[in-house]
């Protein structure tokens, strides 16, 4: 049902050219099989997995081929049924070189069955649940790539009492959400409530901006067959998606400098991850695909695609039609707080949420000047950071300072590096001093 809350404004954020309508109106089309995949080893936030399978050896669609590397840690499981090829070394997203194995498709596409269906969850104790979204190797899939069991292991000392599901979307250019609520809303709460069973919540919301009036609709209709769920029409404003801006919108509560969204007894969730769950729990489906936005002017036959786990870029534009003119840039996400590529081998990942192409007008290449000091950044800064003095203690390698001054609390939306009249790389620049500050750390703890 229609929540009553009038959701509240958060501080900043910007508005940017949305081109969802490029790939919105297209239901989403199953990918067909592809000879060969090529699976990246570390897909999500945390110890990287193990490999336990050697070349050669035959395993079947959805069979695990790499275990946990630690307690933050994910499974990873074959796309299809085929054959072990190569360890391979494939470009990362961020532009790191990961390891990958390929899959050989022998083309029969045949299920594993070590994960039988829970098709009686409601009455399934809640830490066998737990324990299946860990097996199925579930992530946080709008982005974030944290391990899904791991955020529904909260502290006994953290009362969790309410869940949040991210339809918003804010995200230029992405649709994939769009579709999968217009699509499989159903399937979406009754994932949504596998996790309010799992941490005894009895109050769900699910934040969707207004620019997606028919998703609202489709789960408002759907959330009549559930109970305790609330969709709440959210104002369209960037970074509405991101955690702490969507709880303050909803519940008004308000997350402290280095707090965790457990801390004010909330837990968010990503549509597209509830999907999954429902998957994992009621089919007994690992996951190895998902619904990926390949979209862009310059995109032949944009729209929304079911991809498996190691597709690889190149293929998956071939899907879409190929290009119908040379593109500038090719970006994993979406231009706001996606990654640029220089090679069609990246592999689709379990939160690549969009393929994006932009031709040479839509893009910006440029060279940065220095800080004017105009404060626009400071203005739309979600975070209340000072992301202007903060850029220039990074380059002048001042990590301890940035430290001081909450570098690691910026969440990486590019809103002060969309308003910024001298074109300064701000985000590029926070993500370096957090990669810095984090090795200092490691350094620091290693000497104890």
């Amino acid at each position: 049902m229609f929540s009553k809350i009038i959701p509240r404004v958060f501080r900043g954020g910007v508005h940017p050219v949305e081109g969802k309508e490029i790939s919105c109106a297209t239901p989403i089309r199953t990918a067909p099989l592809l000879e060969k995949y090529i699976v990246p080893l570390h897909q999500n936030i945390g110890a990287p997995p193990k490999l336990i399978v050697e070349k050669g050896q035959v395993v079947k669609k959805g069979q695990r081929i790499a275990e946990p590397g630690g307690v933050v840690s994910v499974p990873v499981h074959s796309p299809t049924s085929g054959t072990i090829g190569n360890l391979v070394e494939i470009p990362g997203v961020a532009g790191n070189m990961l390891q990958a194995v390929e899959i050989l498709s022998d083309g029969a596409d045949e299920w594993d069955t070590s994960l039988p269906p829970i098709t009686n969850w409601r009455n399934t104790d809640r830490e066998l649940l737990k324990m299946r979204i860990a097996d199925a190797g579930l992530i946080g899939m709008g982005g974030a790539a944290f391990p899904t069991h791991v955020k529904l292991s909260p502290p006994p000392e953290k009362n969790i009492d309410t869940l949040i599901l991210n339809g918003a979307e804010c995200e230029p250019y992405l649709t994939a959400d769009h579709r999968l609520m217009l699509e499989e809303a159903e399937h979406i709460l009754e994932g949504a409530s596998i996790v309010a069973k799992i941490l005894k919540v009895n109050r769900i919301y699910v934040g969707i901006e207004k620019n997606k009036p028919d998703a609202i609709q489709a789960m408002n209709e759907a959330s009549k067959r559930f109970n305790k769920v609330e969709i709440v029409p959210l104002r369209v404003r960037y970074p509405q998606g991101g955690e702490k801006q969507l709880i303050y919108a909803i519940t008004g509560r308000a997350i402290a400098t280095g707090g965790l969204t457990m801390d004010v007894g909330c837990v968010v969730q990503n549509v597209g991850t509830c999907a999954a769950i429902r998957e994992a729990v009621v089919c007994g489906h690992p996951l190895i695909e998902r619904v990926t936005s390949i979209t862009g002017t310059c995109v032949c036959n944009p729209g929304n695609w079911r991809l498996r786990i190691g597709t690889p870029a190149g293929k998956a534009l071939e899907f879409a039609g190929g290009v119908n003119e040379q593109p500038a840039k090719l970006i994993f996400g979406g231009p706001m707080m996606g990654f640029t590529q220089a090679s069609l081998d990246v592999a689709v990942t379990k939160n690549t949420s969009g393929i994006l192409l932009l031709k040479a007008e839509e893009t910006s290449f440029y060279q940065s000047s220095p800080c004017i000091r105009c404060g626009r950044c400071v203005k739309v800064c979600p975070m209340r950071l000072l992301p202007g003095p903060l850029s220039v203690m990074i380059e002048s390698e001042k990590y301890d300072l940035a430290e001081q001054n909450l570098v690691m609390d910026c969440m990486e939306c590019g809103a002060c590096t969309y308003v910024c009249p001298s074109k300064r790389p701000l985000v590029q620049h926070f993500r370096r001093a957090k990669a810095e500050i984090l090795e200092l750390r490691r350094i620091a703890n290693a000497k104890k």
